[in-house]
């Protein structure tokens, strides 16, 4: 989807951005290469159909692999933010900062709180963090892997009326 708005309506009101975080070309190689020797192994120790049998099995997982990696979805609507199968209302944004390629790396390691929410894709190059502000929630603020943090950060910006 790359992140372009779309007007497609759903029951929490309009997208107002929207991105599928695809997992990279070069993620797809070494798993079907790891299934094609590891079959090519068991086809050299068995004769007959029970040779086939492990190449009809892993390449297809193998395949499946990046498929399933691929499925991390961001969406952005009038009152929630959806990351994969988390939820976060906007009126909780308190702050949205973009994190680039080059603090990715500090941001999930020293400076992680352990409390906070993360999803990571590391094909993605840079994220954002969102910081919110619910006294309820234990967590201080969200980390997500994205292609287009500046979009995303613009769409989450707590100044923008729709999230008040």
């Amino acid at each position: 989807m790359g992140g372009a708005p779309s007007e497609t309506p759903n029951r929490r009101g309009h997208f107002r951005y929207r991105e599928r975080v695809h997992a990279a070309w070069w993620s797809w190689p070494l798993p079907l290469v790891a299934a094609t020797l590891l079959a090519a192994e068991v086809h050299m120790g068995y004769p007959g159909l029970r040779a086939w049998l492990p190449y009809v099995v892993l390449i297809p997982l193998a395949l499946a692999l990046p498929l399933l990696m691929s499925r991390l979805r961001i969406l952005v609507t009038d009152e929630e933010l959806v990351v994969g199968n988390a939820r976060l209302p906007l009126r909780f944004v308190s702050e949205v900062e973009v994190i680039p390629r080059e603090r990715k790396q500090r941001a999930l390691g020293p400076e992680l709180d352990p409390a906070a929410f993360l999803v990571h894709r590391p094909w993605a190059p840079t994220a954002v963090r969102i910081w919110l502000d619910d006294p309820e929630d234990p967590t201080p603020y969200w980390v997500i892997s994205t292609r287009h943090p500046e979009r995303l950060a613009a769409e989450l910006n707590p100044e923008r009326p729709q999230n008040r």
